[in-house]
């Protein structure tokens, strides 16, 4: 029970001062003149004020609250870490027993994991949320018991209590790091990228180790191993062997006495492009489609065109003088000899053998094939003459064998069986509405070749073949620019001649065999590509060596997914009958691994802000002191928090400290009084 005095007023206050200075003047008169009673009507009016003002004594009937302890134990990946959870554990339970034994003291457990999306502990997140749920008055102190590795410290709140840290760490502790700085995202193929490694020991690292072995190893092939100085940044330049997703891991092997070797490796995903697509076209003659095959080129600006047109034959015999002619000699033997390496992607346009190019030139072509490049033919009525480029060294590597017949007629293209599942042609827009050809070559396609769509009379119209190492396709038709101009309602030319350079360049999405992976956290969503009706089950390794069956479902012709979620962070293997595949989950480098050694210094702000302090729990628990606020709240074997002496208010009540007969009796005998003393006189 506790009381004060309070005022009411039960007049405006401005009243009350003006009432206040009327009897101030009254009395000061009456002391001018030497009245004998001024004091007694004095004293009247304070009473009458007094009374205006409304004194009333106010009683609380109060019950006392306990005070809170916060106590946040942090459970993310670094405080797992050699025999870190037992302690931490145990040194809960003990604090928590001595917290919960002090009279009128609660304690409040507070469990902090790890951030999302590789935030690392998020302590400070975690005490805010606590301290919103309580009332800040009956706080008395904050408990941590952590490595002190926190992540968010700029959202450390102000604290109405001493905050301490129980830290888990060892002086003897010790650990060995690599880390990979300014990986960028996608890089060019054939040009290095310059990465920044570095490889160092922190904490009571053996004494006299000043280099380590560094694994490489690019898609999970065999790593080769390096020799690297500890404690130094080590630029490495990269060159991507491939397009498209490159997996990259470094690794260092782990050492006795490590605290984990979580940071040992880091995995890099870089993705393979190409810089300039260079394309050389060969025109055998100008024709409607020829114009169409140059806009649609060099409409790209990542595309180098280098495009050559047979305007003058051997056989065009017009007495004009050569050196009247306004047209440039093309160098066809530096193109075909000397740098046919260079390009791409060559493509064929209605080109017939008139003795342009020599067949040591078509030669190098065709080794040009075998050896990785790609070559597109797109043949109109010279495919079946005599002349045909068939008819020489690239008949070993064609995809389609001419029978000398052109078929002049209305048809529109038709996808096959094998080209609804084929990336080229596979759900290209539009397909009853495509716009109609007017001709095509009759074509044999060679065994092993595939036909992804068919012209009149079911003629084979689009084929694909590999040659050795390249690529080789034949579009039996010179009718395809009537799409672009979109004759009876056109067609998706832009589209699919894109995918069929793309495919011809062995970019990996266009790819008909094909099996990757696309990670978000610690989810990977798988893809197989396939002309099988029926693939089976993915295969996964895990970074831990485990394998893992996964049954992909078919979610379109020819593409067939699943999704797996991934325990562990690291590299992980895929394969599906003869197709391989690995993929990185979680972060390159982990922010929990970052810094393994337990740290005060993250945490001593809030600390020295609060006086409080850090602890080892190897020297065990502390004990528990309690301590005025503003004091020292660390000491010898002990930690202290702060009593708040919370109450709750059950009632209140108010009683007038002048009730009005009181007031009536006390004005009236200070006025008589007045008036006898002034009588007398």
């Amino acid at each position: 029970m506790t009381g004060n005095v309070l005022f009411d007023p039960i007049v405006p206050i401005w009243l009350l001062v003006s009432l206040a200075a009327l009897c101030a003047v009254a009395v000061s008169f009456a002391l001018w003149r030497g009245l004998n009673g001024w004091a007694f009507r004095g004293l009247a009016g304070l009473v009458i004020l007094a009374a205006l003002a409304g004194p009333v004594l106010q009683t609380e009937n109060r019950a006392p609250l306990s005070d809170i302890v916060l106590m946040l134990v942090d459970q993310s990946a670094s405080q797992k870490l050699d025999d870190r959870a037992e302690r931490t554990e145990a040194a809960a339970l003990a604090m928590a027993a001595r917290l919960a034994a002090r009279e009128n003291t609660e304690v409040r457990r507070v469990d902090v994991g790890d951030g999302l999306n590789d935030a690392g502990t998020e302590m400070m997140a975690a005490l805010n949320e606590a301290l919103a749920q309580e009332p800040r008055g009956r706080v008395a102190g904050v408990v941590a018991i952590s490595d002190g590795v926190v992540h968010d410290m700029e959202l450390a709140p102000d604290l109405p209590a001493p905050f301490h840290l129980l830290h888990t760490g060892r002086e003897a502790d010790w650990d060995r790091r690599l880390s990979v700085k300014n990986a960028p995202a996608f890089a060019i193929l054939g040009e290095p990228v310059t990465l920044t490694l570095r490889v160092e020991d922190s904490g009571a690292a053996p004494s006299g180790v000043t280099r380590a072995p560094l694994f490489i190893s690019i898609d999970g092939e065999e790593p080769q191993e390096f020799e690297v100085p500890l404690g130094r940044d080590i630029e490495l330049p990269v060159t991507l062997p491939h397009g498209g997703r490159n997996v990259i891991q470094f690794s260092v092997p782990f050492e006795a006495g490590e605290l984990t070797d979580r940071n040992n490796a880091a995995l890099v995903q870089i993705n393979g492009v190409r810089d300039r697509l260079r394309v050389l076209l060969v025109s055998g003659e100008p024709h409607q489609g020829a114009r169409t095959w140059r806009n649609l080129l060099k409409s790209d600006a990542s595309v180098d065109l280098v495009h050559f047109t047979i305007l003058r034959p051997p056989e065009k015999q017009d007495g004009v003088p050569v050196a009247e002619l306004s047209l440039i000699a093309f160098p066809t033997r530096e193109l075909f000899m000397e740098k046919i390496d260079d390009f791409d992607l060559i493509i064929f346009d209605r080109y017939q053998r008139r003795g342009i190019l020599p067949s040591v030139y078509l030669e190098n072509v065709r080794e040009y094939i075998r050896n990785g490049g790609a070559v597109l033919v797109a043949a109109g009525p010279d495919y079946a003459s005599a002349g045909s480029i068939y008819r020489g060294p690239l008949s070993e590597i064609l995809p389609g064998a001419p029978t000398a017949r052109v078929i002049e007629q209305r048809f529109a293209p038709t996808v096959t069986d094998v080209g609804a599942r084929h990336p080229v042609t596979a759900g290209l827009p539009n397909a009853e509405n495509w716009g109609a050809w007017l001709r095509q070559v009759e074509v044999t396609p060679v065994e092993g070749a595939q036909v992804l769509m068919t012209g009149a009379e079911d003629s084979p119209l689009l084929v694909l073949n590999r040659a050795g190492e390249g690529r080789v396709a034949l579009l039996a038709s010179d009718h395809a620019w009537l799409w672009a101009r979109g004759y009876d309602g056109g067609g998706p030319q832009l589209e699919m001649l894109r995918r069929l350079a793309h495919w011809m360049m062995a970019e990996p999405e266009l790819e008909e065999e094909a099996l990757w992976a696309e990670a978000t956290g610690q989810r990977m969503r798988i893809v197989r590509r396939s002309l099988e009706s029926d693939v089976g089950e993915v295969e996964i390794t895990t970074p831990e060596g485990d394998s893992v069956s996964v049954p992909l479902e078919e979610t379109a012709p020819g593409r067939f997914e699943a999704v797996y979620e991934g325990a562990e962070i690291g590299l992980y293997r895929l394969a599906n009958g003869a197709a391989r595949a690995v993929i990185g989950l979680g972060p390159a480098a982990p922010r929990e691994f970052e810094q393994t050694l337990a740290r005060v210094e993250n945490l001593a702000p809030v600390m020295d802000a609060t006086n409080g302090g850090d602890w080892a729990l190897v020297d065990g628990a502390p004990a528990v002191r309690e301590v005025r606020a503003g004091r020292p709240a660390i000491g010898r074997g002990w930690i202290g928090i702060t009593p708040r002496g919370a109450f709750e208010t059950l009632d209140v009540a108010r009683t007038p400290l002048l009730p009005p007969w009181a007031v009536l009796m006390l004005a009236s005998l200070f006025i008589v009084a007045g008036w006898l003393r002034e009588g007398r006189r």
